[in-house]
């Protein structure tokens, strides 16, 4: 099976692997410009993600050395990871949103004790038992994975088309998956015709049959308090009166009709709210509601880092039902437990 796909009018893909992860891959977008190829992320930092990479440049009929940019949707490692090899290669330059630049930036010179001693507090507020923030508090740089994320050295601004010679991408930004995440819009007749206003590459922002995690952007240095949630719900708005012709997401397959995709993400947020406000009958702390919430296997299979990730969404609907006055923290209560209204 080719790893690669032609969608016509310059645009392709490569199917680029992700190592141990149930995804299996990224979509990495190739662009043709006027100046080269431009990718549109670029996958996870593995050496067999990277001769992936290399192998699906060859049969799109170019190299990694004529890559002339790349344009990242977010700063996860399985779309950023590859680009710092990118543009060693290549020169190529590197674009992404600012708040995700940030991101980049507080991770290549934070020390690892910092974010362990962030994740214990965070998780001990949040009720989870010692058993599972131990292992946190003695955590040091040996436990990180390797992954060194290159900075960017361009931004991406939204409403503003892209520097893609000859081509016409704007960038729309679409937090709440991350709070720099972008959705890049090609402003050009579709090669097959399709009704609808051109193309959208959608990150992880719009899938055609997975919901995008949604948690809280983490910042130890920053104690605002965030919405993601009701940030992704506004971009997904957004994004579905758009209408694009067709979705390029960055897994699984590209798909038509985004205004019907977004209603079913709006409708399930909707849905799963008025289930935690269920179970919010009695004062649960985020931790609590984690192991309460329906996810893909009984919370006793999922493993320590996704549960972390789990709590993580719990609170980050906490937050949107307390902004809509659905919900409201106990007062005294420590750690902090949340009740419906």
């Amino acid at each position: 099976m080719t790893n690669t796909h032609d969608h016509g009018g310059g645009v392709r893909s490569v199917r680029v692997p992700i190592p141990d992860n149930p995804l299996g891959h990224t979509l990495v977008y190739v662009v043709d410009t006027d100046r080269g190829p431009v990718l549109i992320d670029t996958g996870w930092d593995d050496p067999a993600s990277w001769d992936t990479l290399a192998e699906g440049l060859a049969d799109c009929g170019t190299a990694v050395e004529e890559v002339h940019g790349v344009v990242v949707t977010h700063h996860h490692p399985d779309h950023h990871g590859l680009c710092g090899r990118v543009r060693e290669a290549s020169g190529a330059w590197i674009a992404m949103h600012a708040a995700d630049t940030a991101i980049v930036r507080r991770t290549r010179s934070a020390k690892p004790e910092r974010w362990f001693t962030y994740m214990a507090a965070k998780l001990t507020a949040a009720g989870a038992p010692e058993e599972h923030v131990a292992p946190l508090r003695g955590a040091r740089r040996s436990t990180l994975p390797g992954l060194t994320p290159a900075l960017p050295d361009r931004e991406i601004v939204p409403g503003e088309l892209l520097g893609l010679p000859g081509r016409r991408l704007r960038a729309i930004w679409t937090p709440g998956h991350t709070p720099g995440h972008v959705c890049l819009h090609l402003e050009e007749e579709h090669p097959a015709q399709l009704p609808g206003r051109g193309r959208l590459f959608s990150g992880d922002h719009l899938l055609p049959r997975i919901t995008p995690h949604i948690g809280l952007y983490e910042d130890p240095d920053d104690t605002t308090v965030t919405d993601p949630l009701g940030d992704y719900l506004d971009s997904l708005e957004r994004v579905g009166r758009l209408a694009p012709a067709e979705v390029l997401p960055a897994h699984q397959h590209a798909f038509t009709d985004a205004p019907a995709r977004v209603r079913e993400l709006l409708d399930h947020h909707e849905e799963r709210l008025t289930g935690l406000l269920a179970l919010l009958a009695e004062p649960l702390t985020p931790w609590r509601l984690a192991e309460r919430m329906e996810w893909n296997r009984p919370w006793e299979q999922i493993p320590y880092g996704s549960r972390n990730i789990a709590v993580s969404e719990a609170e980050s609907h906490l937050r949107r039902l307390v902004k809509l006055g659905r919900a409201e923290a106990v007062t005294g209560s420590d750690p902090v437990t949340y009740v419906a209204v």
